[in-house]
Parts: C-alpha cells; sequence; structure tokens
C-alpha cells in the first residue's frame, strides 16, 4: 500500500499514513460539492413581506397551478401559454375577470399606474426590441408571474438582471 509522510505539527514528528486514508479523507469532504441532488424546492407563496390581498391569493392559486406550464405561442391553456394568454386565464380563472387577450390590446385598456404604486394584480409591460411585447401580472415585493418564452410559467422580479431595464409600464384593471 503507498504511504505518504507529513509532519504532525502536534507531535513535532513525522509520520507514514496510508495515501488511501487521505482519499478517502478529500473524497467525503468534496461529496457535498459534487452531489446532484437538487434542493426541494419552496412552495409559491408570498412572503410576509408580500402584500396578501384577496386578490393576490387568489392569482397565487392559478400560478400554482400553471407553474412550468411551457410557453406556446398563442396558447391559453395547461397545454401552453403565451404571456397574454396566462394573464388573460389567469384573471379569467382566479377573479372571474375577462380580459383582452393580447399585450396591444392590454395596454390599450386599464389605468395606467406608476411604478411606485403598483400593486398585486396590477400588469406590468415590458419593451424588448424597442416594442412593448411582453407582460405579467405583478405579485408585490418586485415579483410577478408569466409566461416566459424560455421557461414557461414562472416567477420573476422586476429588479431582476434581465427586467429591470425593460420595464416600461404598469395598468390596473379594477380588480
Amino acid at each position: 500500500m503507498a504511504r505518504i509522510l507529513y509532519f504532525s505539527l502536534f507531535a513535532g514528528r513525522c509520520s507514514a499514513v496510508p495515501a488511501l486514508f487521505w482519499l478517502v479523507l478529500a473524497a467525503l469532504g468534496l461529496e457535498g460539492c459534487a452531489s446532484n441532488t437538487s434542493l426541494p424546492r419552496a412552495p409559491a407563496t408570498p412572503p410576509d413581506t408580500v402584500a396578501t390581498s384577496d386578490t393576490a391569493a387568489r392569482l397565487w392559486q392559478v400560478f400554482e397551478r400553471y407553474e412550468g406550464t411551457p410557453y406556446r405561442y398563442g396558447g391559453t391553456d395547461g397545454d401552453g401559454f403565451d404571456c397574454s394568454g396566462f394573464i388573460m386565464t389567469a384573471y379569467r380563472e382566479g377573479l372571474d375577470r375577462l380580459l383582452p387577450r393580447t399585450t396591444d390590446q392590454m395596454l390599450a385598456m386599464g389605468d395606467v399606474v406608476p411604478l411606485n404604486q403598483i400593486r398585486p394584480g396590477d400588469l406590468v409591460f415590458f419593451r424588448i426590441e424597442g416594442k412593448d411585447q411582453h407582460a405579467g401580472i405583478y405579485m408585490g415585493d418586485e415579483r410577478f408571474i408569466h409566461a416566459s418564452s424560455s421557461v414557461g410559467v414562472t416567477e420573476s422580479r422586476l429588479d431582476g438582471y434581465y427586467w429591470r431595464d425593460r420595464y416600461s409600464q404598469a395598468r390596473r384593471f379594477d380588480h
């Protein structure tokens, strides 16, 4: 068996220790870094800092039902959503309200709300490639839910890297 020498600080002398012992010790120490076990995901419920109005609670329920549903252009159901299709469905199922089908139609309706006055349930719009073409539902605490073309129905942050410079406006639909 291969042996290595190390200097013991406590004994002040050299000692031979099997190399296998050190390899096992190193492997145990690195196991946590190499683990591919995923941590359980926290439930998508609003934290204490988020306004927990009846509107928000009902919209969270809809979000939880569809979270992870893939993006599908023109989609309006559990098989896939685009951003306005998800908003339309969330308002219909969670708030029993009918909203227009497209982002352009939503932009033409509702009341404009200053960023510092938005509240859960307001729609937030984002300018991409020079045009307001993405939207989501504000949930409080800088968070919004939406159907992302890259990950499907998800939760994001207004102040997140991708979204913060693309925010355009918010609209309220008397919820």
